[in-house]
């Protein structure tokens, strides 16, 4: 998990810079051949390359603290993590999304409070949209390469993608 205090304030070339970079993936979110091409911000705002996850089978998946499904999806998460983290190298990747019935109303700091509460040990990432023309191009990528059963669209919170340890979207559910 990243959420470290919020007191680091960005100067306006380093925004600029990661704003180059957000774009640039942006525009070539059909060109990336794995998710290792792409970068997200963690809850912190620290941007990263998912190439850290090299190597590593992953599960991204979009989260929502007000959900009515949030309890058991989280407990399940933290036990695959808890079983498969450390021993098998396991990596989850939550994005919480306010898309859906505005499930994910609060900003970093109460995201951060909320998943300090449920002891997540699994990465959590910037809130995020998975669909329209502002969604995060990760998720532009996941749904290209693992369309759902009625549309490419994300349907509702805690949809997962298995990656393979090559970066590859192999499965969907939800």
């Amino acid at each position: 998990m990243f959420c470290r205090p919020a007191f680091i304030s960005l100067s306006p070339v380093l925004f600029a810079g990661l704003r180059t970079i957000m774009t640039s993936s942006e525009t070539n979110w059909k060109e990336a051949k794995s998710i290792y091409d792409f970068t997200a911000k963690t809850i912190d705002g620290e941007e990263v390359s998912l190439d850290k996850y090299r190597g590593h089978v992953a599960i991204i998946v979009n989260v929502a603290s007000q959900c009515g499904y949030t309890k058991n999806h989280y407990e399940e998460l933290g036990e695959l993590y808890e079983q498969y983290g450390d021993s098998k190298g396991l990596r989850i990747l939550s994005f919480p999304c306010n898309q859906f019935g505005g499930q994910e109303p609060g900003d970093s700091a109460t995201i951060c409070s909320f998943v300090r509460k449920h002891n997540v040990k699994f990465d959590i990432y910037e809130k995020i949209n998975v669909n329209g023309n502002d969604a995060h191009p990760l998720w532009k990528y996941l749904k290209d390469h693992q369309g759902g059963t009625f549309g490419d669209f994300i349907k509702w919170n805690f949809t997962k993608f298995v990656i393979d340890k090559n970066g590859q979207p192999v499965a969907r559910f939800g």
